[in-house]
């Protein structure tokens, strides 16, 4: 049995399965490349403190300056219905220090209060809170447009139903088909092996379908290896506990996950953290100190699904990780403070290290500045071969349709109808008269 028949027609229908998609992922993906740089262009309120406006250098070290921790508190304490899960101890000179907040158990609904935001903004001179969204927001406005597009790029946006988050899933899956896809281009890309040449070249000076094709086929296998990181790595961001390790487990033993290992808690039942965030910091720094560690603890998070709290060590101004495998990140459970282990770039097993690859390598920050421009260029280029996969669909459609047209037509000529007549009309002559 032939197999490139077969492929072709896998390749067709899972391209056109997942084009739409990709084309939407690919877009957000090159934007989102620079979330930080746009958002803070589009949103200063949300990362430039007022306090610093028209303060000169020389005395800004000499304004008394909230740590993050003590204005998490004082923000917990003017508006008793939420909780900080998330803040920067350290901010950049002239920046807000930014939280992710919660609603806590309404004790009159038995619910979390409906906060209408989730993400802040605080100067750290003034304490004023000087912006609030709802991250993640389905909207168009300055403030929810970048985090729409990047929850857009990973979710569609799609709802979670019965606590299955729908979004997660499906583009995981299309993750999935974009892996064999891969494999299975690569193959049909080189029908002829004494041929190859053609397969890496792009006929420029014909341009229409032939360029259309070319640009298809030979971007996809210049770009291969680039294809392929992008859709493993695609897999690992959405289906890491459900495929991604169980998959890397069968090649590597892998440390313990804090998160795999617990249930997650129902929204109404948070687990309230009987450790003060001061007291899960000092015990991290202690545990960094015997670690060897310099950096400081810039920030930390609790989450109140799972009981844990996590401190996380970098400079201020560097909590995305831009280079490297990341920033290192110790838990510790919200109840006794015991220690839960940690994620420490460069160490444990190779499949750890694999996996602590994942996000650096999808996002580009592991090479940094470089890195992060190459990840924005091939969001493009998987927006294009998303529509160049489309419109050679379209065109052998088409083509396929005509022939099927001109075939009809002439099975219902006339059979004693003379030979002259059942010829095609030539352009020439269809022009007369």
């Amino acid at each position: 049995m032939q197999m490139r028949p077969v492929f072709v027609l896998l390749h067709r229908w899972f391209g056109l399965a997942v084009a739409v998609f990709l084309f939407v992922s690919g877009l957000t993906g090159a934007l989102i490349s620079w979330d930080h740089e746009l958002d803070a262009w589009l949103n200063p309120q949300l990362f430039h403190a007022r306090s610093a406006a028209g303060v000169d250098e020389a005395n800004a070290d000499r304004r008394p300056v909230w740590s993050g921790l003590a204005l998490a508190d004082k923000i917990e304490a003017d508006d008793p219905r939420l909780r900080v899960t998330y803040v920067l101890n350290e901010e950049e000179p002239g920046h807000t220090i930014q939280m992710s907040v919660e609603g806590k158990i309404d004790p009159a609904t038995a619910k979390p209060y409906a906060l209408g935001f989730n993400q802040i903004a605080v100067d750290p001179v003034t304490a004023e809170i000087q912006g609030k969204r709802q991250w993640g927001e389905i909207s168009l406005s300055r403030e929810n447009l970048l985090p729409f597009l990047y929850k857009l790029h990973y979710t569609m946006h799609l709802p979670e139903v019965s606590g299955i988050e729908l979004g997660i899933w499906l583009m995981g899956l299309i993750a999935l088909v974009w892996v064999l896809d891969c494999f299975i281009a690569l193959w049909i890309s080189f029908p002829n092996w004494r041929s190859w040449r053609k397969s890496f070249a792009f006929r420029w000076a014909q341009g229409g379908h032939k360029l259309n094709f070319d640009l298809h086929r030979s971007s996809a296998v210049w770009l291969w290896l680039f294809m392929l990181l992008l859709a493993v790595t695609s897999v690992s961001m959405n289906l890491n506990a459900q495929v991604m390790r169980p998959v890397v487990a069968w090649f590597s033993p892998l440390s313990e996950d804090v998160f795999a290992s617990r249930v997650p808690q129902a929204l109404e039942q948070p687990v309230i953290p009987a450790l003060s965030r001061a007291q899960i910091v000092s015990l991290a720094k202690q545990d960094a100190q015997k670690r060897g560690w310099s950096l400081p603890a810039g920030g930390i998070f609790y989450s109140s699904a799972f009981g844990v709290y996590g401190v996380g060590f970098f400079e201020a101004g560097n909590d995305h990780g831009d280079v490297g495998l990341g920033n290192a990140w110790l838990y510790f459970d919200g109840k006794d403070g015991r220690a839960l282990g940690g994620k420490i770039p460069g160490t444990g097993s190779a499949g750890d290290i694999f996996l602590q690859a994942q996000f650096p390598l999808h996002s580009g920050r592991i090479l940094g500045l470089t890195g992060r421009i190459l990840i924005s260029l091939m969001g493009l280029v998987v927006a294009m071969l998303s529509v160049t996969g489309v419109i050679i669909w379209i065109r052998k459609r088409r083509a396929k349709l005509v022939a099927k047209t001109a075939l009809t037509m002439t099975n219902k000529m006339p059979k004693n109808m003379p030979a002259a007549m059942s010829k095609p009309v030539s352009k020439d002559a269809a022009s007369v008269g």
